[in-house]
């Protein structure tokens, strides 16, 4: 086999490794879209309701501990009104969270929430959010943001703590910016 051969064959096969890896790359979103639905990862496996999909009320009760933390790109306060509370599956029930905008601007923010541990998000079902949307708050202004939901009676009888988070970010804010500046 002469060089030129070698050279031919050398190239169809780094074509085709980089078209392989292109077409691993476009894979990659959906399979982490199906490993967030297993997992609860980013609260992806929590269940919105729509229509309050008939509640059934049990005697169990679990401890829910509510979380809160804002993104440094975003000059606000968010706290939980009550930081732990005890539910029985099924009821509908709500938390209270407030968030104030310390900044001297008017300003956007977006959260996002988790629910561990993972298993547990198969079970919690939100029926309104203020994640939902997008949050606008002028400079000193203060909201308070409930979160409507309830826990499925079926919850696995291991699981008694929950813990919902949220996280506040700025919105449009790219987590390159925030790497590229360390």
């Amino acid at each position: 086999m002469d060089l030129k051969q070698k050279n031919r064959r050398t190239t169809r096969r780094l074509v085709l490794v980089a078209v392989g890896m292109f077409g691993f790359g476009f894979a990659l979103w959906p399979l982490y879209d199906v490993m967030c639905q297993i997992t609860g990862l980013g609260g992806r496996a929590v269940q919105v309701s729509e229509n309050n999909d008939q509640a059934v009320a049990s005697e169990r009760v679990v401890n829910i501990r509510f979380d809160a933390s804002v993104n440094s790109s975003l000059p606000w306060k968010f706290t939980a009104v009550e930081k732990v509370g005890e539910y029985n599956l099924g009821v509908p029930s709500r938390a209270l969270y407030e968030a104030m905008n310390i900044g001297g601007d008017t300003v956007t923010g977006q959260a996002t929430y988790n629910v561990s541990p993972p298993e547990a998000s198969l079970y919690f079902v939100k029926t309104e959010c203020f994640c939902f949307t997008e949050q606008t708050l002028a400079a000193n202004e203060s909201r308070e943001m409930p979160v409507y939901f309830y826990i499925k009676p079926d919850l696995p009888a291991h699981i008694r703590d929950i813990t919902l988070s949220y996280t506040f970010y700025r919105h449009g804010y790219e987590v390159s910016k925030q790497v590229a500046r360390h």
